[in-house]
């Protein structure tokens, strides 16, 4: 694979130049193993830029540990990860943190959201270390896109777990991410408020045109996405 040097304000990133620019998440042949288990196994997968895909499977399928992988958060430990342009399989760890930070943004099950701030500071947070302008305003903003305009200035522990996904998801996107993942997104929710949080979610992918990736082992939920890819035994089924 060809590659040319992209030069960021620290380090070197490296972007491949016969990726097809059209595909936001190219992963080919990718393997991961940890310790002497396989967890997956020559996985290819390629996104469109604005496409909407559900990882579909059960627990210990390797959906998790693939979202991992595009992510960043995980190395593969075989094949090629080339995501928005640039080739994580050649970026170091602090490459790939800069790399994630206002590329990828991820909504999780369990929320994070850090107690000790408003629901205004948590989005707030991600915006500054984006060194984006006005986060503050921005953050308030971005709290009225998911209905909270009303809670700015309250804790996680006093907003229901509907109110604190929807912080969640206001902070995932509130850079502008060309691509989010959401993992088990409703996981934590009863099935109405789980219904509202994905008819929103859906709703600021499409009004940002952006990539959007969730893993569910919640074969409806994944059914409303444009495609699904269904994991089993850390291959695709």
């Amino acid at each position: 694979m060809r590659v040319t040097d992209l030069a960021g304000n620290k380090g070197v990133f490296l972007m491949a130049t016969d990726t097809d620019t059209s595909m936001v998440i190219d992963a080919r042949d990718v393997t991961l193993t940890l310790g002497e288990t396989a967890v997956l196994r020559d996985i290819s997968l390629r996104v469109a830029r604005g496409e909407s895909v559900a990882l579909l499977g059960s627990s210990g399928s390797g959906k998790s540990s693939l979202m991992a992988v595009l992510t960043g958060l995980e190395r593969a430990s075989g094949g090629s990860v080339i995501v928005d342009g640039l080739d994580f399989g050649a970026l170091g760890e602090d490459e790939l943190a800069r790399a994630r930070r206002g590329r990828i943004g991820i909504v999780l099950q369990a929320f994070h959201l850090l107690p000790t701030m408003t629901a205004r500071e948590n989005v707030a947070v991600p915006l500054e270390l984006a060194g984006a302008a006005d986060a503050w305003g921005r953050a308030a903003e971005e709290l009225a896109a998911v209905g909270l305009s009303h809670r700015l200035d309250h804790y996680p522990a006093q907003m229901s777990g509907g109110e604190q996904q929807r912080v969640a998801i206001a902070r995932a996107l509130a850079p502008r991410p060309p691509i989010v993942f959401a993992d088990e997104p409703t996981g934590n929710l009863d099935t109405a408020t789980g219904a509202a949080v994905m008819d929103l979610l859906f709703a600021r992918q499409e009004a940002l045109a952006a990539t959007l990736v969730v893993i569910t082992h919640d074969h409806a939920l994944a059914a409303r996405c444009d495609r699904v890819v269904t994991l089993a035994d850390g291959r695709i089924a």
